[in-house]
Order: C-alpha cells, then structure tokens, then sequence
C-alpha cells in the first residue's frame, strides 16, 4: 500500500501544475479583448516621428490625440465640450496605468500630473480659457518631451 504522504504530494503537485496552467491560460494581455476605448500603447519605436526616441513608456500617441482633440475644443472656446473630452482621456490614462507605470514609474507620473493639472483646470468651478488653454498646452508639451509629437 503506498504510503498516504507520498498520495498526498502527488495530489498536491498535480493540483499546483493544472492550476498554474489553468491562470496561464485564462490570462489575456490587457490590449486582448476589445473592451478599451485606446488600444494598449505598444513599444514599437517606429510609430514615433523620425527623430524621436521612442518614450519608455511606450507609444503615447493615443493619449496625445485625445489631449489634441481638447486642445483644438478650447481653441474654440467650448470648454463644456472640452471638459467632457478630457474625460476620455482621464480614463485610458488611468485603465493602462498597470501596464504603463512599471515600465517608467517617474516618466509616468510626470505626465500624469500634466493629466491632472488639465483636468482641474477644465472642471474649475468657473474654467478660464486662458488657464484651460495653458494647462492643455503645458501637456501637450509633457507628451512631447517624451517622443510623441505628431509626425
């Protein structure tokens, strides 16, 4: 009769292997599914304009098109439309921060306090353009300074 240790670490090993396996399999990458509203930000280099390094927080450019989207809304002076818009921009920012913030915590939060300042410039109990229009500029720039201006 074999002996009930030796059962037992048998059970055990094949429990731990199939449930490793099965989490393996379950798991999708974040960018998998169709759910987000931006795609995941990729590392590939060649999305970046000639001259530029690709950010080590990956390709930025999604977010930086929705920051231009506000830009351009403020310009206009629409700062109700402006401040729903950036909205959209606050939430991919904040669904990708697990996958982007290892990768460059600093960098991240850098941009990330740009995101805030825009934001609470837009949501002021009364918006200024002038500020509105400065902080969406200085954040702007904070997307530029890490390698994701337009071509």
């Amino acid at each position: 009769m074999p002996n009930k240790h030796s059962i037992a670490r048998l059970v055990a090993t094949v429990s731990a292997v199939a449930l490793v396996a099965l989490a393996a399999g379950c798991s999708k990458p974040a960018d998998q599914g169709g759910t987000s509203a931006v795609p995941a930000p990729a590392t590939n280099a060649s999305t970046i304009s000639p001259g530029k390094t690709a950010s080590k927080l990956g390709d930025l450019t999604a977010f930086r098109s929705i920051a231009s989207d506000v830009a351009a809304i403020v310009d206009k002076g629409d700062l109700p439309t402006a401040k729903v818009r950036i909205k959209d921009l606050e939430v991919a920012w904040d669904s990708a921060e697990a996958g982007l913030k290892p990768r460059a915590a600093d960098d991240w939060h850098v941009l990330d306090k740009a995101i805030d300042k825009a934001l609470a410039a837009l949501r002021a109990d009364t918006p200024s353009q002038a500020d509105c229009k400065a902080a969406v500029a200085k954040l702007l720039k904070t997307f530029d300074e890490f390698g994701t201006s337009p071509t």
